[in-house]
Order: structure tokens, then C-alpha cells, then sequence
């Protein structure tokens, strides 16, 4: 493998980066040239959104080839361009051999949520005061435990006394991280939906890998009303889904928000004020959860 890095200006990133993978790269990615600097930029829009730019004011691009004649070729097209007067080459160089997989899974460790209730991937043993274990691995789908909102919403479920003769709800479940923890605290009526398909697929694979019963499917399986809902998403949908999710509680029932951010509370108190009352139940790293009583 070979690496090709060059120095490109905010508004060229994204020509330069779809000419590299024109040019057949394996990966393209961009960084800050001035990060760790006085001059490194924040750029960053609301986890999930679309960033406001494309790159930095001054950005690395780096792309990765399978041989060093294709990257010195990529390299000398890309020089013979009008728009790389801007640019420069920064390095060609060689990417060492490592064990990906290996190296991969040695950044996903176990997950503590409580001292005994654990997030493990399979290729890790449960420490040995787990008391309950979700095996999951890192898939296509949002929620390995790694982010605050999940371990939040989890920490909420272990703190909830047990879930046994209650109706479940996780609404946007992604992984089915937030089922599968319902069923690990005594659930067994488990409803999960998610508007992707893949999503959906994920679920249930993780579901039968924990030996826990669910159903997963599309918004249009959700029926009747549920003692627990769980909403992990994002505030703007958490907003425009202000009315169904709380059609969805049964009276007397428990809403479970995340995805939200400090700032962001009193938009989903306002958002949920015709149908419930929120307040801020845990947070963490700039994250917080918020929950009602219907």
C-alpha cells in the first residue's frame, strides 16, 4: 500500500478529492493541515449532519493506492491539472503491512455501563464482574455503546428496577442495542424500529447473537401503546416526532430521549411541552438524556 498526501485550500478539497478517487484511490480522506497549531479550525456541525464545509482552510488529502506506480501516476495527472496550481504534493510514501483486523478490533474494548453491565465484543471476554453482557460487534449500524447517548439511555434501563410485564418501544434502533438491553432487564414485549432496512437486519442478527426475543421492523410495525419508549436520534427528528413518540407511552409510561446536546434542551422542552413535561435525567460529555412520565 502507498499513500499519497497533498495540501489543498478549502474550496479545491472536494475537486481533488473526486479526481483521486477517479484515479481509482482505495480511500480518500481529509484533514486539518493546521491541526495542533494556533491556526487549527473547529468545523463541525451537529453529529449526523451534513458538516457547513467541505475542508479546512489550508486541507491534507490523503489517498490511499494499492502500488506505488499508481500513486506516483495519480500524483503526476493530478499535477498536470489548471486547478492543482493551488495544491501541492506534500509526500508519497509507503503504508506498512499490519493485521487490519486485529488493529480494528483492538480500538473496541469493552464497554462498561454499570460495574455489572457490559457492552463486550466477541472477540473479548466479559469481565469477570459482569453480571449482564450484550455482545455486540462494530456493524453498519448506530450504537456499539462507544457514544454517551447510548451508555445513557442503557445506564437509564439498568436504573429502571427491571422491565419484566412491560411493553417496549426503541424508536430509531439502529443496532437494537437499546432492545436487546430491555430484554437483558426482564423485557419480553420488544417492539424496535427503525426507518433503514439494514438497520432493521442488524437488529435481529444482534438479537439472536444475545439470544433475546424482539420484533424488528419498519415505523409501520409499532402498535398500541408501550410502557417504555426509547428514542436515540437527533434532536430535529426528536422534535418533529414529538407528537407520535408520546401517542406511543401508555399512561403512566416512561419517555427516553437522546441524541440531544446540552444547548438543545429547551428546544425539546418547548418542542414536548403540549405533550409532556421533559427534564434532564443524566449527561454526559456534552450529551444528555431526557425523560417524562406520561
Amino acid at each position: 500500500m502507498h499513500e499519497l498526501r497533498l495540501l489543498a485550500p478549502e474550496d479545491l478539497v472536494e475537486t481533488v478529492s473526486d479526481a483521486l478517487e477517479a484515479l481509482d484511490a482505495l480511500s480518500v480522506s481529509v484533514e486539518d493541515a493546521d491541526a495542533q497549531t494556533d491556526a487549527e479550525q473547529a468545523l463541525f456541525g451537529e453529529p449526523g449532519m451534513p458538516p457547513p464545509k467541505d475542508g479546512w482552510q489550508r486541507s491534507r488529502v490523503i489517498a490511499l493506492f494499492t502500488a506505488e506506480a499508481e500513486a506516483r501516476e495519480a500524483a503526476t495527472l493530478l499535477a498536470a491539472q489548471d486547478f492543482f496550481a493551488r495544491c501541492r504534493v506534500i509526500e508519497l510514501a509507503e503504508v506498512a503491512e499490519q493485521d487490519w483486523v486485529r488493529l480494528t478490533q483492538s480500538q473496541f474494548a469493552p464497554v462498561e455501563i454499570t460495574p455489572d453491565f457490559w457492552i463486550v465484543p466477541t472477540w473479548h471476554e466479559p469481565p469477570a464482574q459482569a453480571k449482564r453482557v450484550i455482545r455486540l460487534d462494530p456493524g453498519l449500524a448506530f450504537g456499539t455503546g462507544t457514544h454517551p447517548t447510548t451508555r445513557m439511555c442503557l445506564r437509564w434501563i439498568a436504573a429502571s428496577g427491571g422491565l419484566a410485564d412491560r411493553r417496549v418501544l426503541d424508536y430509531g434502533c439502529g443496532s437494537g442495542i437499546l432492545a436487546i438491553g430491555a430484554a437483558k432487564f426482564g423485557a419480553t414485549d420488544i417492539d424496535a424500529v427503525d426507518i433503514d432496512e439494514a438497520a432493521v437486519g442488524s437488529t435481529r442478527l444482534n438479537a439472536e447473537a444475545n439470544h433475546v426475543a424482539l420484533r424488528a421492523g419498519l415505523p409501520d410495525a409499532v402498535s398500541g401503546r408501550y410502557e417504555v419508549v426509547l428514542a436515540n436520534i437527533l434532536a430535529t427528528p426528536l422534535k418533529v416526532l414529538a407528537p407520535l413518540l408520546c401517542a406511543q407511552v401508555a399512561p403512566g409510561g416512561s419517555l427516553v430521549l437522546a441524541g440531544i446536546l446540552e444547548r438543545q434542551a429547551d428546544e425539546l422542552k418547548q418542542a414536548y411541552a403540549p405533550h409532556a413535561t421533559l427534564e434532564v435525567s443524566d449527561s454526559e460529555d456534552g450529551w444528555i438524556l431526557m425523560t417524562a412520565k406520561l
